[in-house]
């Protein structure tokens, strides 16, 4: 408290001499919770523009210009951050997996996207999706054509020919006769994080695939990283992710799922603070819905899903999902892959927030998940902000309510320190410092009332 008094008086002189703007804003009188520090009661956050420019205590915040937000009553967090997404739009929907159908619907992934901000969750990670899809998007975002929550992509990802994901990707299977389509995918495609795949020779119930030898992973993650890109990679066993982490990767992309990670793993993975992305919903999404489709009723889902795509998952997907093999594969081991993230996260490693899915209403089951698992309400929103943030290598930007930070924000009516189903009472949402208008998001259930008016 003391430290953010201190800096909260520092920037008082120079905000003082601010004209109030339409895009600077005061949030008074609310309680700070970012996963950082304990609960903080009666603060002030001050928003110059798009970013944060003050933040301490209500007793000392006098004469801040700017739209005033009472938050009394109320809390605020940090904007959500899924650091594992594939954007709808680009593949098939209809159960097939990743093979591609058609153009991409440009439609599908506006709404989708505008899912995500109503939901709370202000930054995404696109792990591997349609390059002609996802970087228009990008670039929209970037310019501000869409609403839309800060898109980071990889494009295409790059894998071993036959591999997983190899439908969508960069077929690499030499490093040096192939090293033109890895310049070609870093000029053409700038992306953020590289995405790469190193999949376990058949699996669950799933066929064998080829394996990317690990010596090329190695090449490839090296020349990523040379060119100022950080890389991540999907793995599902503890073998695989230490080959990995030893190929010098800079993050994982899924937890160990395949059996109970050893001690000596949980060790290792303190140590060395590999950030990975946490992914239980993807797992658990395929039983939910074939045991109870009636969470499809709750409003966030109603809100982002068309009401005849909700009947169709209630009824014909429900019923090729309740068929499959791989449904109840799943079912029992997404209990494990808990347990291994709970286990690594008590340890001191660096658990991330990701779905491996594409919508808002996704982000927040993952963080129930993540409170299943035995992980703290308070400890889940670290996860899915500053832990999140450091996972794309953006943690002096975004994850955590700082003066300097960019002003991603959520306010909330309820405390979800408390009870982490509270982080989806959302009262605002603030994008680099503006207020979104849910009235203006395109939802894909319908246009949506203002759920705030009180500037």
């Amino acid at each position: 408290m003391r430290l953010y008094s201190v800096l909260f008086a520092c920037t008082i002189v120079a905000l003082l001499s601010l004209p109030a703007q339409a895009d600077n804003y005061v949030i008074e009188h609310v309680t700070l919770i970012d996963g950082m520090h304990a609960p903080q009661a009666d603060m002030t956050v001050a928003v110059e523009g798009e970013r944060i420019a003050a933040v301490g205590p209500s007793a000392v915040a006098h004469g801040f210009k700017g739209r005033r937000i009472d938050g009394s009553g109320k809390y605020l967090i940090p904007g959500l951050i899924d650091v594992h997404i594939h954007l709808r739009g680009g593949f098939d929907v209809g159960g097939k997996g990743d093979t591609p159908l058609g153009s991409p619907n440009r439609a599908e992934g506006v709404a989708a996207l505008a899912s995500y901000l109503y939901s709370g969750v202000t930054t995404v990670f696109d792990a591997g999706n349609r390059a002609e899809h996802i970087l228009p998007l990008r670039a929209d975002e970037r310019a501000g054509k869409i609403l839309s929550p800060r898109i980071f992509a990889t494009g295409n990802l790059v894998t071993y020919p036959g591999s997983h994901g190899d439908k969508i990707a960069v077929r690499i299977s030499d490093f040096e006769k192939d090293k033109a389509l890895l310049d070609q995918h870093i000029a053409e495609q700038q992306p953020d994080i590289l995405k790469l795949t190193l999949e376990e020779e058949g699996w669950g119930s799933r066929p064998m695939i080829p394996l990317m030898p690990v010596d090329l992973l190695e090449k490839i993650t090296r020349y990523y990283n040379q060119h100022g890109i950080r890389t991540t990679v999907h793995v599902s066993s503890e073998l695989r992710s230490l080959e990995a982490i030893y190929a010098g990767v800079d993050t994982l992309a899924h937890p160990v799922i395949q059996g109970p990670v050893s001690d000596s793993f949980v060790v290792l993975m303190a140590a060395k603070k590999i950030p990975f992305a946490s992914t239980l919903t993807i797992g658990e999404n395929y039983s939910r819905l074939a045991e109870h489709p009636e969470y499809l009723d709750q409003p966030l889902y109603a809100a982002s899903l068309t009401a005849a795509e909700r009947e169709q998952l209630k009824t014909r997907t429900r019923a090729e999902w309740q068929a499959r093999s791989w449904t109840w594969w799943m079912k029992i081991m997404t209990p494990i892959a808990e347990e291994n993230i709970r286990k690594i996260h008590a340890a001191g490693g660096v658990v991330a927030c990701g779905t491996d899915q594409s919508s808002g209403p996704a982000t927040q089951r993952e963080l129930e998940l993540l409170v299943a698992a035995g992980i703290s309400p308070l400890d889940t929103i670290r996860i899915a902000t500053y832990n999140s943030a450091l996972f794309l290598g953006k943690a002096d930007q975004l994850g955590s309510v700082d003066r300097g930070k960019l002003a991603d924000l959520v306010l909330l009516s309820k405390d979800p320190a408390a009870d982490i189903n509270n982080a989806k009472s959302i009262v605002l949402v603030m994008k680099n410092g503006q207020v979104i208008d849910e009235s203006e998001l395109p939802m894909a259930g319908g246009k949506q009332k203002r759920r705030f008016t009180g500037i």
